[in-house]
């Protein structure tokens, strides 16, 4: 296939986003190119006052059922397909007076876009292209000799490539444009097979695809030997993906990774009911906590273990103020994610130059539908994202003695930690914050053993008279397996429990806790995390 430099002649230009057409159509009839066109962009190329040449001219066709055809037609695609070097296929155009395309812009109809407003099904059908895509793959396979442009970022790339080789494409701009093109007709087609399997009710489909547009190209990955890039899939759901960063270096594979978790995690608590704080380490949680202010809650967070934070990544469900801002900047963070910051908590941080600030403008919606993907060797694992939530009616008291109105509230707010720990996890709560966590251990009752001794080592380190977990609540993601774990959470100091239930000792577990004189609530629903 032809690699050399190849001038443009002749451009077919048939754009939905019409963000710099007319520019770039003006720079084309400069540097001498005939342009073709359809439909409402031809009409604002002459509205412009620019010489355009209707496809219907050519293909003497009009465009006929709505706009649904005008461009799928031999003098168009053979004009994108013909092989320049086959002569053959010169004999077939001249035969048939097919002119060569050398330049195809096209960008799709704004499927993507339909489905977000919240269109009916009809309309959203009547938003797939069709004539589009059939071109777009017609002369990203003829890259050989068509250059083809489906992004408004490229207009600029086009003709600086064209100035810098008197007025044609090289061979590798021609090839970099194709794999692009064809990436955009497979997201296209990926956006619709998805919407019409929610639409019609097909939770598993025979086949499935996913598409994500580059956001940033990575340094490394989880490791520096890891090769790394950040997708993001379009929507505008608040969270890392589409926050703004203020200052700091660019966000590395772990950093996203982390601040995702840490979002996601304070987005469990309602702004309204107050202010949240989560910090995060190796995505999990090291402290989280609610208060009467920001600072307040990030202490407490903080004081649930004040060595894992060095290096973590902190986010809050409230605007971020000055006070607080100081009290982030004593250790080292490498990320703070808040919904809005403060002109003074900005002055204050940009004295931290490799500290990442990032706002979000609101916090995502955690109880929003939403998948997980996860790459397995030979194929991948798609679930529902875990947005499971109990509501306090739907809790089983199983114990002689119930929770009390203070324990209740810290039991549904050690719940909502439970869910965002890797599994096996334990969570102690007290007075609206962690006081120890246990994550990710193979055993539940060494989770249960290793949060209650950080719980026993912040207390030496803050100098308290008591360890905190004493008179704490703990949440366990799943069920206690046997009463060892429950009853290492009670001689924690531990008097409340909750846990899903459902063992095949569960009535073990039950008599254990009342001989503590514990109270203890099933909620019926686990929340693994792996």
């Amino acid at each position: 296939m032809p690699s050399q430099n190849l001038p443009i002649r002749r451009a077919l230009l048939s754009v939905s986003d019409k963000s710099g057409l007319i520019e770039l159509a003006q720079a084309l009839h400069e540097r001498d190119v005939e342009l073709l066109s359809t439909g409402g962009t031809a009409k604002a190329l002459r509205g412009a006052g620019l010489p355009v040449k209707d496809v219907s001219d050519i293909t003497n066709f009009p465009e006929m059922m709505d706009g649904r055809v005008k461009t799928l037609h031999p003098m168009v695609h053979g004009g994108l397909l013909a092989l320049r070097d086959n002569p053959d296929h010169l004999a077939a155009m001249e035969t048939h007076g097919i002119g060569a395309i050398d330049l195809l812009v096209v960008n799709l109809y704004p499927f993507e876009a339909t489905v977000a407003a919240g269109a009916d099904y009809d309309t959203c059908i009547e938003n797939i292209d069709i004539g589009g895509p059939a071109m777009i793959r017609a002369a990203a396979k003829n890259h050989g000799f068509v250059t083809t442009i489906v992004d408004v970022e490229d207009y600029s790339l086009l003709l600086e490539d064209m100035d810098q080789h008197e007025g044609a494409t090289c061979g590798r701009f021609r090839k970099k444009r194709a794999q692009i093109a064809y990436a955009r007709t497979a997201a296209y087609d990926a956006a619709v097979s998805t919407w019409m399997a929610a639409a019609i009710g097909e939770d598993a489909p025979r086949r499935r695809a996913v598409s994500g547009t580059l956001a940033q190209s990575l340094r490394y990955g989880e490791n520096p030997h890891q090769a790394a890039a950040f997708y993001t899939d379009g929507s505008e759901r608040p969270g890392v993906a589409t926050a703004e960063q203020l200052q700091g270096k660019a966000l590395s594979y772990n950093n996203i990774n982390d601040t995702d978790a840490a979002i996601e995690l304070v987005a469990e608590f309602d702004p309204a009911n107050g202010p949240a704080c989560a910090i995060i380490k190796h995505a999990n949680p090291c402290g989280v906590a609610q208060g009467g202010s920001m600072i307040e809650a990030y202490q407490n967070a903080f004081n649930c273990d004040n060595v894992s934070p060095f290096g973590g990544i902190i986010a809050l469900n409230q605007r971020l103020e000055a006070d607080t801002a100081e009290e982030i900047t004593k250790i080292f963070t490498e990320v703070v994610i808040a919904p809005e910051v403060s002109d003074a908590a900005r002055e204050i941080f940009a004295k931290k130059k490799n500290l990442r600030l990032l706002i979000t403008g609101g916090l995502p919606d955690v109880s929003e539908p939403a998948q997980t993907w996860r790459k397995v060797s030979g194929g991948w694992l798609v679930q529902d994202k875990d947005n499971g939530i109990v509501l306090p009616g739907e809790l089983k008291v199983v114990t002689k003695r119930a929770p009390s109105e203070a324990e209740m509230a810290d039991l549904l707010f050690a719940w909502k930690v439970a869910k965002h720990v890797k599994s096996n996890a334990i969570v102690y709560v007290k007075n609206g914050a962690t006081v120890g966590i246990g994550a990710g251990q193979m055993s539940r009752v060494d989770s249960t053993r290793i949060a209650a001794s950080k719980a026993r080592d912040m207390a030496e380190v803050l100098g308290l008279n008591e360890v905190p977990t004493i008179g704490s609540v703990v949440a366990s993601d799943a069920f206690f397996p046997f009463a060892d774990g429950l009853i290492t959470a009670a001689e924690a100091g531990a008097t409340a429990v909750i846990q899903p239930g459902g063992s095949m000792r569960d009535q073990e577990v039950i008599d254990a806790a009342n001989e503590a004189g514990l109270a203890m609530i099933f909620t019926g629903m686990r929340h693994f995390r792996h």
